[in-house]
């Protein structure tokens, strides 16, 4: 019999915030995320991340939403991240100016 991967988890992000989620291997925080991002369905219970049902997969989410995860992110490690991210910005048509002010957002956040 499969255990429970995530159980009972609860909690709200605001905009704007910055948040870490920590926890022992095998606590389910990658499995959250995944539902977060819309990769995983919950067998139950709701998730809503900025007024949307992840695993719906509406296009308006996927332009807004991101996941870096170790190795297996978009990221395309030979090229340039700015390059990167003028790539997806393409595939995923998100205009250049919008693009411009996420960069200098993320340059600004990350220093």
């Amino acid at each position: 019999m499969l255990g429970c991967a995530v159980d009972r988890v609860d909690f709200a992000i605001e905009e704007g915030e910055v948040v870490g989620f920590l926890g022992p291997n095998g606590a389910g925080k990658t499995t959250t995320l995944k539902m977060l991002a819309g990769l995983l369905r919950p067998t139950s219970g709701k998730v809503s991340v900025a007024g949307f049902t992840p695993w719906e997969r509406d296009f308006d989410y996927l332009r807004r939403i991101s996941m870096v995860q170790g190795n297996r992110s978009q990221m395309m490690w030979d090229i340039p991240p700015l390059d990167t991210f003028g790539v997806l910005g393409e595939i995923y048509h998100v205009p250049r100016a919008e693009r411009q002010r996420t960069v200098d957002e993320l340059v600004d956040l990350l220093q």
